[in-house]
Parts: C-alpha cells; sequence; structure tokens
C-alpha cells in the first residue's frame, strides 16, 4: 500500500494491484477466450464451419467500443482486431460512425492494412442498423467477431447518450468497452460513470463490461489511472494501448501493473 499510494490517491489508494481484475459482477473480459468459446459452441451444435469463407448460422461475438470523441477507438479497435487476427479469429470491422467525417475511411485504412473486411453504409445513417446489418453480413460471411466502431460523444451530450443505448440495446453485445486515455485523471471517472448511467438507465441494463486505457505508455501515473477507474467502478481494464503500432496492446495484468509501478 506504501508503494501504490503516491501513485493512486484517494480511496482508490487503499486498495492492492489486485483490484486490475476489478469486475464486481464477475464477467470475463477476456476476449480471445470469449471469442473462441463461442465458436466452439457453434461448432459442437453443427451451426459453424471452419474458416473466413465458411457459411455461418451461429452469431457472432459482438464487440461494440464506446467513448467520447479523440481517445483512439478506432486505433484501439484495429489494434485488438489485430490481436485477434493474430490468434486464428476472422474479424469483421463495422463503421457505426456515421457523423464524423472522415471516421468511415479511417476505419477503412485499418481494414486494408489488417487485410480484414469492412462494413459500412456511409454517413448519415442510424448506426444501430448500420451495426445489425453487420452483424448479419458476419453471420452469413462465416466471421466469427464483429468489432463496432461508433461515434465519439461527450458524456453530457443527452441525445448522443441516448442513441448509443439504443445501439447497444439492439446489438445486444458480448462485450462493451469503454475506451479513455490513460492520462485523463479525474475526468476519466467521469465519463465512465456518466456512460455507465446512460446503458443502464431509462429501461436499459446493459452496463460496460470492460475499459481500453490508451496512451498508456507516455504518463508517469499510468498505474493510478488504470486502477482508480477500475477500483471505483468494478468495471476490469481488458487492454491497455502502449504504442503506435498495432501490436502494442497488452492485457493488464497484475505482474504488468508491478512492473509499470517500478519501471
Amino acid at each position: 500500500e506504501r508503494i501504490l499510494r503516491p501513485e493512486i490517491g484517494g480511496i482508490a489508494g487503499r486498495g492492492t494491484a489486485l483490484g486490475v481484475r476489478g469486475g464486481k459482477r464477475g464477467k470475463s473480459v477476456d476476449v480471445l477466450r470469449g471469442v473462441v468459446e463461442k465458436r466452439e459452441r457453434g461448432k459442437s451444435g453443427g451451426l459453424m464451419g471452419i474458416g473466413r469463407n465458411s457459411r455461418n448460422s451461429a452469431r457472432p461475438f459482438v464487440i461494440v467500443m464506446i467513448g467520447i470523441n479523440g481517445v483512439g477507438k478506432s486505433t484501439s479497435l484495429a489494434k485488438i482486431a489485430y490481436y485477434l487476427q493474430s490468434n486464428n479469429c476472422y474479424p469483421l470491422l463495422a463503421a457505426c460512425d456515421t457523423f464524423r467525417s472522415g471516421a468511415v475511411e479511417q476505419l477503412s485504412v485499418h481494414a486494408s492494412c489488417l487485410s480484414l473486411p469492412l462494413y459500412h453504409q456511409g454517413y448519415a445513417k442510424d448506426p444501430s442498423s448500420v451495426a445489425k446489418a453487420a452483424i448479419n453480413k458476419a453471420t452469413d460471411d462465416g466471421n466469427d467477431v464483429v468489432l463496432i466502431d461508433t461515434a465519439g460523444r461527450m458524456q453530457n451530450n443527452v441525445p448522443l447518450m441516448k442513441a448509443l443505448a439504443k445501439l447497444v440495446t439492439e446489438t445486444s453485445p458480448d462485450l462493451v468497452l469503454f475506451v479513455c486515455e490513460a492520462l485523463v485523471g479525474n475526468d476519466g471517472m467521469d465519463q465512465l460513470t456518466m456512460f455507465q448511467k446512460a446503458l443502464t438507465s431509462g429501461g436499459h441494463s446493459r452496463p460496460i463490461d470492460g475499459i481500453v486505457l490508451t496512451k498508456f505508455d507516455t504518463v508517469s501515473d499510468k498505474v493510478g489511472a488504470a486502477l482508480t477507474l477500475t477500483h471505483l467502478t468494478g468495471v476490469p481494464i481488458a487492454f491497455c494501448g502502449t504504442g503506435q503500432k498495432y501490436n502494442h496492446l497488452k492485457p493488464l495484468s497484475v505482474p504488468f501493473v508491478i512492473q509499470s509501478l517500478f519501471s
């Protein structure tokens, strides 16, 4: 605790590094295991073939990426896609940011670099409809995971937060991952709380499952941000972005935290 307190501060300083496991609800954020297990269940039921081009009547594993503007959602999505692709999964990228100019093109560049399929309908479309169509496309084409990119929005923008809740409700994703910067400080807690509230109010009951912490390599008090977020909310850290390349993505583990504390 004496080691952690200067890094964390406040109430979170009374926690331990084991807090990175988070998850008061106990849901796993092991993305690769989730994709593989769902794929194997489909195979055992005779519902899924093997390979990218197999016809597949089983629903793929669906991940929705959410967060405010400019935190690196699209890049983090591409890194997760690369991670899954490197472990024999077959991702489809879904461009559901139909608002920001250039968002579809940005995701298209990532898809091209990774040689992965991209589903989009351009701009000024209902994001929920695009997401559902992407899931249907992946189901037909045999992709075992769909990564849904969403428009960035400030946590106090009520109309956009309602639209996000609609997308999450209608697509019923396996995982909802909240993306934020490691250097965000106390505002990160406000962001996470407001997004969580949007997804669990107004008749919705779909909480955030995990956090993707970007720019983890750029700040000295990075561990404090990570532990504070997960300690106070119970939402575990799924991944940390540690650089600009596609392979610069690490699961947050206790050994990784200890190494970061002493680096």
